[in-house]
């Protein structure tokens, strides 16, 4: 018995290039563009200290003049999310996200919370009712 012949696939053609005219008409912006986060960050200004890990919370829904990412914040933070979830959803780098969270902050429409931080060394009186327990098994 002869084993199946395999077909061969054929290399496909890169898609030729796009026409500097029809390649970005203004106002648009690419993806990962500099110019597109400065807009979305504004000038430099001061920030909020903000971690990985801080939780944000909307306080209200979008204003009707909301940019969208202000509004795609304010939409997901109806349940708090940690500012890492928040600029991976929206697909921000994280300083990005720092200034528009700081808006945001300044503006009372969000609210900034720590994470819940675990105790290091467990509760005495928890160990030792479960000792006691034990031992009257």
């Amino acid at each position: 018995m002869t084993p199946p012949r395999r077909k061969r696939r054929r290399p496909q053609q890169p898609a030729p290039p796009p026409s500097p005219a029809a390649a970005r008409t203004e106002g648009e912006a690419k993806p990962g563009n500099p110019e597109r986060l400065y807009t979305i960050a504004g000038a430099d200004g001061a920030r909020a200290e903000l971690d990985l890990v801080t939780l944000i919370v909307a306080r209200s829904a979008p204003p009707p003049t909301a940019s969208p990412e202000v509004a795609a914040v304010l939409r997901l933070c109806v349940a708090p999310l940690s500012l890492a979830e928040l600029s991976a959803y929206l697909q921000l780098p994280f300083s990005a996200m720092t200034v528009l969270i700081t808006e945001l902050i300044t503006a009372e429409l969000v609210q900034a919370r720590a994470p819940i931080v675990r105790q290091a060394v467990p509760d005495r009186s928890l160990l030792e009712a479960v000792m006691h327990g034990l031992q009257r098994l």
